[in-house]
């Protein structure tokens, strides 16, 4: 190869490493150590401090230069890297007062620097120090295997340990801040997030589908009771509730929680709606249901006519019964949704013997439309958009 293009490919001044120093201090610390040294020697010294021995020549370097010198690495990097030489005692930094984007630098004497043995010796004792002193985190840690063994005696899987370390370096280098133990702070992380994790999949083992047979638990009939819901009240609301939860098919880990919540808002709308009287009374003789029952009942697509005409049957059966109740409202309400249900039943069961024939007849189409409007004038009654 020629020597113009050997040139070529080596435009810039090659950075140049001592191998004995670099497995000593570590490859970034020699890089830069030796790269200073060559640099300052080359500057104007702007003071001397007589009171080092040897005197120590100071030289002032801005951070653009630095940046310019060490292309490669990020200014988080850079702070680092110095910091850890400072660590090590082989690199002073003061700031300069007239210029808060450069700093004086100072170097121990350079025949220490370039002697390979006693004086690297020295220098490997102080290394050791470093472990103690605060440092920025480096763009490829990694745990090393002290703190992988204590994260796995916490029964944390290896691999979700190791997943963890990416995020962990990009978070703490975007925050330039430095730590003593980047490993202890990494196993307090870990930890932290193996609990989340187990918290989240706890949730999730426990969620369950609504079942049939569901009822709420004791604690939570008596935190609604303690609250003044009546106790009728709780016991017509469960089977709405079930029914609506079970036609979603959603899955839940605090159904109790859920039914709680929707009896207090159901208790507050009906409190609101009729008013409440904690005082059983025996229906009157001329009883009629308020303008609010209608209204519950037209939501639900109810005849009208067809709720009045059963006011006569419903006064007399309570008359004769002696019972007394907080809100014949309430009763009526549930009276005439059942009726009204049943009787939908019944027709679509009519409905059904009728299909049969009509399909065997040729006319299956128009007898499955409709069976299906029944089915759906029933589903509208059992609507219950309420526990939304």
């Amino acid at each position: 190869m020629s020597a113009s293009n050997t040139s070529d490919l080596l435009p810039e001044s090659p950075l140049l490493v001592s191998p004995t120093l670099a497995a000593t201090i570590g490859l970034e610390e020699a890089l830069m150590l030796q790269t200073l040294a060559e640099l300052l020697k080359h500057r104007p010294k702007r003071r001397t401090d007589p009171a080092r021995s040897p005197a120590t020549d100071w030289v002032e370097l801005s951070d653009a230069l630095l940046q310019d010198t060490f292309p490669f690495w990020q200014p988080v990097d850079l702070r680092r890297i110095k910091t850890s030489l400072k660590s090590l005692g082989l690199l002073d930094i003061e700031a300069n007062p007239a210029d808060p984007d450069s700093n004086f630098y100072a170097l121990v004497s350079m025949e220490q620097v370039q002697k390979p043995a006693p004086a690297l010796q020295s220098i490997a004792s102080k290394s050791e120090a470093q472990v103690g002193s605060s440092t920025l985190i480096p763009p490829h840690w990694q745990p090393d295997e002290t703190w992988i063994r204590l994260c796995k005696q916490q029964s944390i899987p290896e691999q979700f340990i190791h997943a963890l370390v990416p995020e962990f370096v990009s978070y703490w280098r975007d925050r330039g801040e430095s730590r003593f133990s980047w490993g202890n702070v990494f196993y307090k992380h870990v930890i932290r997030e193996w609990r989340q994790e187990q918290t989240r999949r706890g949730t999730y083992e426990l969620a369950s589908a609504m079942s049939a047979e569901w009822r709420p638990s004791p604690d939570a009939l008596e935190i609604l009771t303690n609250a003044g819901v009546s106790p009728e009240f709780i016991e017509d609301a469960v089977p709405e509730f079930v029914l609506y939860w079970r036609e979603r098919g959603m899955v839940n880990g605090a159904w109790n929680t859920k039914f709680i919540e929707h009896i207090r808002r159901q208790w507050a709308k009906y409190s609101a709606s009729f008013g409440h009287d904690d005082t059983p009374r025996i229906i009157p003789e001329d009883w009629q249901p308020s303008n609010d029952c209608y209204e519950i009942l037209q939501l639900a697509e109810i005849d009208e006519d067809y709720a009045r005409s059963k006011i006569p049957e419903f006064v007399l059966y309570w008359r004769d019964s002696q019972q007394v109740k907080s809100s014949w409202n309430t009763v009526f309400l549930q009276f005439i949704k059942q009726d009204w249900a049943r009787q939908l039943k019944q027709l679509e069961s009519q409905q059904s013997h009728y299909a049969e024939d009509q399909t065997l007849a040729g006319s299956g189409q128009q007898s499955s439309n409709d069976k299906q409007k029944i089915q759906e004038r029933f589903q509208r009654i059992a609507d219950r958009s309420w526990a939304d």
